[in-house]
């Protein structure tokens, strides 16, 4: 099978650049690597595609495999016909094959299978031949009676039961009732009786009825939850003309022949027993893998989001997981991310408690000359803000805080890892820091924690596990190579998602730097046990060593291409750390189009990459995080008291979901902005800043309705 060619078509890509692509990988290339430096050979496909390309890949295979299964299944039982063969060879996807396969494939004990071991198969053709003469139903099935069967009867029952599996198991009627059911059939969710739901979390499905093209993702995975839950019970209406029409076409009864009413009997039972209950498990496993795969996309968009926040460098940060009972979290970090304090204090127990708090961590604040307070947006989080407004208003200096997420610190502080980098510190204490470096840099931070611990999507529980774990880690990988990673401060955890590295060579990465001291070069990574040429080709590019034996180690520039960097700065009369403006004006003259492709044509090196080179020049180095606004410091709180309607603000886009995003606006409850209010096109994700307007505040209820500030 062409996979390329089927490839380019479902993505409008040509044939070639995907030829190229599945070369490359199945070469043992990285996604990160292709995308960026063999932009010539797949003529620029990015990440996103080369992504689409691995997963079709995987799909047409898996197909593939599945195909060879079923061909030598059905000719060891000697039943595959020419025609039945290019049928199965012309199946495009897994449904059509598996609706071909349907009535070959090795079943458990049925009635059909029972009533073929009593011999009545022959009976059973009989009714679907719809012979036009018969000796009289008695006398038909009188050749068909043994010890098993006693009566005509009987046998006329069990040949129904082979017609009715037969009717159910047909390609055609399968595939045409399938498919009129995925547009008009209707799902239907009723209360079940007796079953508690104190907080009407499933109201809305308590009496519910859509037909199932209208569904969002989100009321799917909600039906769901609510069943698994045992609140509801969820049912599929088929439409009786959907599936008549299919069946007629195959199965017509003959009503000149006696048999017509076995044949409509034989049909009935088998749409109803076997069929509909399979086309409605087909429609909810169809529904259900759609808004799984979206809401895997959401939590993926997300999570990019999130990683790609601009880290928040040379300031000392005191940390702060927050609590009732069990107390506040606190710890001081340096620029560097280094421990300095830490200490438990009980603000929340009384007005003695709040008092002794806020000497604590005053003096904490200078002793360490702490210039930012990040607080953890869990439980007591909001009465903490309370606290930290207090400190800075007395404090009187330049002193501010931030809510951070604290999604996955109780995950990480019980880790291994932890354990590892803080073995002195308690295990509550190691998130008061995981908190403090998220502001710092939250990439080199959430590469500690399971991707699907970090919570910004709907659902993320419910969706297939395999499947999410795929996608965010692919998305951790695409951002960790796109902003880079230096070689000698790099943890494990963060060097793992480098390409071509992975957990073991990272530990060896990192065990090397601690025995033989940071790395000099690029070069000096191949002295890493384990690390050979092809692991060094994929993660060189992404690795950086600053202040080390060559400048363009610093850079995104493969070392393959640093002879083409040269030979530019030679031509330029430029150095690599020459100042911006000066690097700027000389290279100038190779900045447009005609000029660049003379020059690519001069060093016989493709345009795309001389693109990428040329960039690398003007801006050695550069973290692409750094062109994003900062997040939101508050040195005052505000309450929903103090929000009025048409009031404007900043805020934090803290997840998005199907139908709006929860914006952070300084109070204790985060505002929705409705999908109705967004922009089009609507190009913000977690973590951008954005400017709102309080449409509604309903502080009973602790909700905020907001708009969009044009």
């Amino acid at each position: 099978m062409d996979f390329s060619t089927t490839i380019a078509r479902q993505l409008d890509v040509r044939a070639v650049r995907v030829t190229a692509a599945v070369a490359l990988l199945d070469d043992g290339n990285t996604i990160p690597f292709v995308a960026r430096y063999r932009k010539e050979a797949t003529d620029g496909l990015d990440e996103a595609q080369l992504r689409q390309i691995v997963d079709l890949l995987d799909g047409l295979r898996a197909l593939e495999k599945r195909r060879e299964t079923v061909l030598s299944t059905i000719a060891e039982q000697g039943q595959l016909t020419e025609e039945l063969e290019a049928a199965i060879l012309a199946a495009d996807n897994l449904t059509a094959l598996e609706d071909l396969y349907q009535p070959y494939k090795p079943k458990r004990r049925t009635r059909a299978s029972v009533a073929r071991q009593r011999g009545l198969q022959g009976l059973a053709d009989l009714i679907l031949a719809q012979p036009l003469e018969l000796p009289g139903l008695a006398a038909a099935a009188r050749a068909y009676l043994t010890d098993a069967v006693n009566s005509p009867e009987e046998a006329w029952a069990g040949a129904r039961d082979i017609v009715a599996e037969v009717v159910s198991d047909h390609p055609a009627v399968r595939g045409t009732t399938r498919q009129k059911a995925l547009t008009w059939a209707v799902l239907q969710t009723t209360r079940q009786p007796d079953v508690d739901d104190p907080r009407g979390v499933y109201r809305l499905y308590y009496d519910f009825s859509l037909r199932v093209d209208r569904l969002r993702p989100h009321q799917v995975l909600a039906i769901n939850r609510a069943e698994s839950e045992g609140i509801v019970r969820v049912s599929v209406d088929v439409a009786e003309r959907d599936w008549r029409g299919a069946v007629a076409a195959v199965f017509r009864p003959d009503r000149r022949s006696p048999l017509a009413d076995q044949l409509v009997r034989a049909i009935e039972d088998g749409v109803k027993r076997l069929l509909l209950p399979a086309i409605e498990r087909d429609v909810r496993r169809a529904l259900t893998e759609t808004a799984e795969a979206h809401a895997i996309d959401v939590f993926a968009t997300n999570l990019r989001g999130l990683l790609t926040q601009p880290p928040l460098v040379d300031q000392t940060i005191l940390g702060i997981d927050p609590g009732y009972r069990t107390g506040c979290k606190a710890a001081v970090v340096d620029p560097t991310g280094k421990v300095l304090a830490t200490v438990t204090v009980y603000p929340h127990h009384s007005k003695k408690g709040w008092t002794a708090a806020k000497e604590t961590l005053s003096a904490m604040i200078r002793r360490h000359e702490v210039t930012l307070i990040a607080i953890g947006n869990g439980t007591a989080s909001r009465e903490t803000e309370q606290l930290a407004a207090e400190l800075i208003g007395e404090l009187a200096r330049d002193l501010h805080y931030l809510i951070v997420s604290e999604a996955g610190a109780s995950v990480y502080s019980a880790s291994e890892l932890a354990r590892a980098e803080l073995p002195e510190l308690d295990v509550t204490l190691r998130g008061a820091v995981s908190i403090a470096r998220r502001v710092q840099d939250p990439l080199a931070e959430l590469v500690k924690i399971d991707p699907r611990s970090i919570g910004v999507g709907l659902y993320q529980h419910d969706v297939n596990q395999g499947q999410l774990s795929r996608a965010l880690e692919g998305v951790v990988e695409s951002v960790v190579n796109q902003v880079g990673v230096d070689a000698n401060t790099a943890s494990p955890a963060l060097l793992t998602y480098v390409a071509g590295l992975g957990p073991r060579l990272a530990e060896r990465v990192v065990a090397h730097r601690d025995a033989h001291g940071r790395f000099a070069s690029r070069q000096a990574l191949l002295q890493v046990s384990g690390l050979g040429p092809k692991s060094f080709q994929q993660a060189a590019g992404f690795l950086r060593i600053r202040d080390g034996a060559e400048p363009l180690d610093a850079s995104a520039i493969h070392p393959e291409s640093y002879a083409v960097a040269r030979a530019i700065l030679e031509r330029a009369r430029l150095t690599i750390d020459a100042p911006a403006k000066v690097r700027q004006r000389r290279l100038a003259p190779w900045l447009d189009d005609p000029a660049r492709a003379r020059l690519a044509q001069a060093l016989d090196v493709g345009i795309p990459t001389l693109s990428d080179i040329l960039e690398q020049l003007l801006r050695p180095g550069r973290d692409p995080r750094e062109d994003l606004p900062p997040p939101v410091l508050r040195s005052d709180i505000l309450s929903m008291a103090d929000l009025r309607e048409g009031m404007r603000l900043k805020g934090t886009v803290r997840n998005v979901v199907d139908f709006g995003a929860f914006v952070d606006i300084g109070v204790k409850h985060d505002g929705l902005l409705h999908r109705s209010q967004w922009p089009q096109p609507a190009d913000f994700g977690v973590g951008d800043v954005i400017e709102i307007v309080i449409l509604k505040v309903d502080a009973e209820r602790g909700r905020i309705s907001l708009g969009w500030s044009s």
